[in-house]
C-alpha cells in the first residue's frame, strides 16, 4: 500500500490477545483489523459520505417504485409542507 504511515496504539494486554486471536481466526493480521476498524469509523462519521449514500439509497428506492426526478421534487415539496404544518 503506497503512502502508509505507522501509528502506535496502546492496548490492554488482554484486549490485544483477544483481538489477535480473532484476527488470526479470520486469516487477518492485527494491523488489517485495526485498518478496517479505522476505515469503518471514518465512514460512519463522514457526514458527506453518509448523505451521499442516503441520497443514492433514496433515489434507487424511488426509481424502483417508478418515480421520476420530477416526482421526487413533488414528493419533497409535499413532505416539507406537511412538516411545516406540523410545526404550526
Amino acid at each position: 500500500m503506497p503512502n502508509q504511515t505507522q501509528v502506535i496504539v496502546r492496548l490492554d494486554a488482554e484486549l490485544k490477545r483477544q483481538v489477535t486471536k480473532l484476527a488470526q481466526a479470520e486469516g487477518k493480521s492485527l494491523s488489517e483489523v485495526v485498518r478496517e476498524l479505522m476505515q469503518q469509523y471514518v465512514k460512519d462519521r463522514d457526514m458527506k459520505g453518509y448523505i451521499l449514500d442516503l441520497w443514492e439509497a433514496l433515489g434507487s428506492e424511488a426509481r424502483s417504485r417508478g418515480h421520476s426526478e420530477h416526482d421526487i421534487e413533488d414528493i419533497i415539496r409535499h413532505v416539507r409542507a406537511e412538516h411545516d404544518q406540523g410545526r404550526s
